[in-house]
């Protein structure tokens, strides 16, 4: 016997003003690239400029993240059956590898102006970084709500709030050089806005390339499923489990149920329904399950 049973995920991951959130992030760090940009060029500040082209960085990846929920919202295809919804995992790979570049940029003309310090305007410096505070912290709040609940947001989250310490950063380093007239403060700061950047590009870059290897996602435990599963009445077996996911909020599992050959029809429906339930709870949300019992007869579930 076969039956396909299609279900709404009633648990499944809502993102509140996620839009909204987005294009807020992009006009206020676009704003904010400029002025530091302007102002980075005028007082030869690289720590200032080092933030611009981080803060740059920020704005094209809050841009792809953008079209990535987009595309994700596209319906399935003859060809596309998952539609476009594994567009937000490459998109949080290559918002780390953007990341990554900007690093390596930063450190290594840090590096280089140790031996040919610029004169710069330290008030100056110090002002500009007190408005990028602001600007980072208002944006990284937008999307405080949703972090938990998808990998891009969360990176939006992280780079937004890590940027509002970075420019804490230069704020102290512009009043430093202010009173200290130590230029060499300028490239020890962009070493540190380099650092800070690589800790939390770490954690992205690990998670987005576990999952574009299609890998068990993070919020989901393998075991746990299995022993769960295998708690329910009449339930003999749950093997050849498979997770991976299909976006950055949405998980598909396949695995094979045996159930114990006394139950009838109406309990394995039972127990069918169950299986559902348990599996939203535990972060997946489109199951494939081959359906046995111990003499042999088999199904095929989709939920």
């Amino acid at each position: 016997m076969g039956e396909h049973h299609h279900h709404d995920h009633s648990h499944s991951v809502e993102l509140t003003s996620i839009n909204k959130a987005f294009i807020i992030g992009i006009v206020l760090n676009m704003a904010f690239v400029i002025i530091e940009t302007v102002t980075g060029f005028w007082t030869h500040s690289l720590a200032l400029l080092s933030d611009a082209g981080h803060n740059l960085s920020d704005v094209a990846s809050l841009a792809l993240s953008l079209l990535a929920f987009r595309l994700a919202k596209v319906k399935a295809s003859a060809k596309y059956t998952y539609g476009f919804r594994k567009a937000t995992v490459l998109t949080a790979l290559l918002n780390a590898v953007i990341l990554l570049i900007a690093i390596g940029s930063i450190g290594y003309e840090a590096i280089v102006r140790f031996s040919h310090p610029q004169p710069i305007e330290g008030r100056t410096v110090a002002i500009v970084s007190f408005i990028g505070i602001i600007i980072n912290s208002i944006t990284a709040y937008l999307f405080r709500q949703d972090k938990e609940k998808d990998l891009n947001v969360k990176s939006a989250y992280l780079h937004l709030a890590a940027d509002a310490l970075v420019s804490l950063g230069v704020v102290i380093g512009g009043v430093l050089i202010l009173y200290t007239h130590w230029l060499w403060l300028d490239s020890v700061i962009s070493l540190g806005i380099a650092f800070v950047i690589l800790i939390g590009t770490l954690g992205v870059l690990k998670d987005s390339l576990r999952l574009s290897l299609d890998g068990v996602p993070e919020n989901v435990d393998v075991e746990k499923i299995r022993t769960r599963i295998l708690s329910l009445s009449q339930v003999s077996d749950f093997h050849h489990i498979h997770v991976w996911a299909m976006s950055t909020t949405k998980n598909a599992l396949t695995a094979h149920l045996v159930i114990k050959e006394t139950a009838d029809f109406i309990e394995i429906e039972k127990i069918k329904s169950q299986v559902k339930h348990e599996l939203e709870h535990l972060n997946v949300h489109h199951s494939t399950i081959e359906v046995d019992t111990e003499g042999g007869s088999h199904e095929a579930l989709i939920c």
